[in-house]
């Protein structure tokens, strides 16, 4: 942490200490929410500014997943990359101090398995969520192309993006964010990192090729399938548990093939090419071989073209993921032994 101090210093991001982040949060008396690296709280500024405050827990010994995320967001400056306001480093106590976003996450607006979101919110509309993948969209192509360094977030899913009082997106949480120079298209990494059900299957194996920028469009492309409904198309066309093969196999011949869209309530005429352009964009994005999925520049130029421009992706092959409460959860239909993480880079 200190030659990171020393590297990084030019950065003069205001450091708190540990005091102060209790104050701040009224010790930690509200939780907006829990991920896998610690909790976040609201927080008050000395000036009355909201803030959220993440508290890391200790799980690692020379704090990786802290530093990733200070370095990573501390050289960004985008409207839809999430603020960094500060950090607290005081013995084995880590605190990130972020702009706070009243309406938290997109996960807790999207459609459930069982048809629901969460009870406090109402589901966001078709143009709000095609807003939003477009927002989420720009986001990434910043971070893989318009900063000096460029960074991989590894871990995009609808928990890490978050809203502001106007549903406008801000991609969070880079604490498995890796930095490369510009020029580095592959990744050298140990071991898998992400969120099962958005994980590209070359995080899994080297077999489907290397870690890249291509992994964070994989799991965006997962994430838009989710807004543009693929839970809500499963509980309208089965009411039988999904078979091994239902995804992407029978979504992508219902869905990208069929012109009619059977969505039931989700789809209404005036919404069909948006819904459409969302499933086409979406499969293009999880195509098995990161070669053959588009650049985030690309998903952008897509999303803000017209759909006849589009071509009908091919049928993703090797992967079956399937629809539960946490996710669309991902199993290799394909396996090669290697497991989540490897004895050499992926």
């Amino acid at each position: 942490m200190e030659k990171f101090e020393l590297q990084h210093g030019s950065l003069a991001l205001k450091r708190y200490k540990y005091s102060e982040i209790k104050k701040m949060t009224k010790s930690f008396n509200e939780k907006l929410g829990r991920g896998g690296y610690g909790s976040v709280y609201k927080g008050v500024l000395p000036d009355g500014s909201l803030v959220a405050v993440k508290v890391l827990v200790e799980t690692d010994s020379n704090g990786e997943e802290f530093i990733n995320e200070v370095a990573s967001i501390s050289r960004t400056s985008h409207v839809n990359i999430v603020n960094l306001l500060g950090f607290c480093n005081t013995r084995n106590k880590r605190a990130i101090v972020y702009e706070f976003m009243p309406n938290k996450s997109l996960d807790k607006f999207l459609i459930n398995s069982n048809g629901s979101v969460d009870s406090t919110n109402c589901p966001l509309d078709l143009d709000k969520l095609y807003k939003i993948a477009i927002g989420v969209a720009k986001g990434l192509e910043y971070l893989h192309t318009g900063c000096n360094t460029s960074i991989v977030h590894f871990d995009i899913k609808p928990q890490n993006i978050l809203l502001d009082e106007d549903f406008y997106p801000k991609i969070s949480d880079f604490g498995l964010a890796k930095l490369f120079k510009n020029k580095q298209s592959i990744i050298s990494m140990l071991g898998a990192r992400g969120t099962i059900g958005y994980i590209a299957p070359e995080i899994f194996s080297r077999n489907f090729g290397r870690a890249s920028h291509k992994s964070d469009v994989y799991s965006y492309g997962m994430m838009v399938l989710e807004m543009a409904g693929a839970r809500k198309f499963d509980e309208i066309e089965t009411t039988d548990q999904m078979s091994d093969n239902y995804f992407p196999d029978k979504l992508y011949e219902q869905v990208i093939l069929d012109a009619k869209m059977k969505l039931g309530d989700l789809v209404i005429k005036e919404e069909e090419e948006t819904s459409r352009k969302m499933f086409l964009i979406g499969f293009w994005c999880i195509q098995t071989s990161p070669s053959d999925r588009p650049s985030m520049s690309k998903v952008v130029e897509m999303l803000e073209g017209s759909l006849k421009s589009i071509q009908i992706p091919p049928k993703p092959f090797l992967f079956s993921p399937t629809v539960s409460g946490n996710g669309i959860l991902s199993s290799l239909s394909t396996y090669d032994g290697e497991g989540l993480s490897t004895n050499g880079p992926i």
